[in-house]
């Protein structure tokens, strides 16, 4: 069962990512080598619950933390640790928060000030194929069209991996609804969009090879051979001009301006 938002009911899931993207900027100012996943993810905490809101993740399925903090070829679902940043890394932060009775979802790759070129590209072409993803959530397009910008982008044109176990979702009063939104696919198959759908898209992109496997932790998704992973996802509604986006990297982006520990993601146009 898909459920269409009301207008009012969109601007709600607004608020909730619009809080997610305060707490992802947070991580932002505070992501440098030395720092512990678990003491950003504990401040993280602070900070919804200090906007009268709940942890999206935490509890989930058991789900033992606030953020899914995943380095390097982790590809999503990390648990925070206590391992101490490298000025290497890429570090993804992937959030949720549950407000007003709706949920919001969003995640950024963050890249420390020595991640090398080759993994760079990899983080600007998935931020890239976001946002191409994104250009075709509008209503009268179907599902493929999504997954197709996407994969088109970063499999055929860049030759990375586009993870197939893990995809994007239907969000609203609970974290995972219908429909599935996969990062691959096929122009003009699938659902068919319509005005009132909200939906969370975020591309996993590998540097390597495409396979995946489940470490022995149950939560954490590496690559099967070990290269570097990137993923980025924004809450967007289907409009029928447009996709709007709901949550909002332009805060996380002015931290990482003035964090001179992390690397600026620019998108290549």
């Amino acid at each position: 069962m898909i459920y269409y938002k009301t207008d009012e009911e969109i601007e709600l899931i607004r608020k909730s990512c619009l809080l997610v993207s305060k707490t992802l900027a947070l991580a932002a100012s505070l992501l440098k080598p030395g720092v512990t996943g678990i003491s950003i993810d504990k401040k993280a905490e602070d900070l919804i619950r200090d906007h009268g809101a709940v942890p999206g993740f935490k509890g989930y399925n058991s789900f033992p933390a606030t953020l899914c903090i995943s380095v390097n070829d982790q590809v999503v679902h990390g648990i925070p640790s206590d391992r101490e940043f490298l000025p290497t890394d890429i570090v993804s932060v992937d959030c949720g928060v549950y407000m007003n009775e709706f949920f919001g979802d969003a995640a950024y790759t963050f890249a420390l000030g020595e991640v090398d070129l080759k993994t760079m590209e990899l983080l600007v072409t998935t931020k890239d194929s976001l946002y191409k993803g994104i250009e075709s959530a509008v209503h009268g397009n179907r599902l493929g069209d999504i997954g197709y910008a996407v994969q088109n982008h970063a499999e055929k044109t860049h030759k990375y991996g586009v993870v197939r176990e893990l995809v994007g979702h239907g969000i609203g009063k609970n974290l995972h609804e219908s429909p599935e939104v996969p990062n691959y696919g096929k122009k003009g198959r699938g659902a068919i969009l319509k005005d009132g759908l909200v939906i969370a898209i975020e591309p996993m992109i590998n540097l390597g090879r495409k396979a995946v496997k489940l470490q022995d932790d149950n939560w954490t998704i590496v690559t099967k051979d070990s290269t570097p992973s990137a993923h980025y996802e924004h809450t967007v509604a289907v409009r029928k001009t447009h996709a709007d986006i709901l949550s909002d990297h332009t805060e996380l982006e002015k931290e990482i301006k003035n964090n001179p520990e992390l690397k600026e993601i620019s998108i290549k146009n």
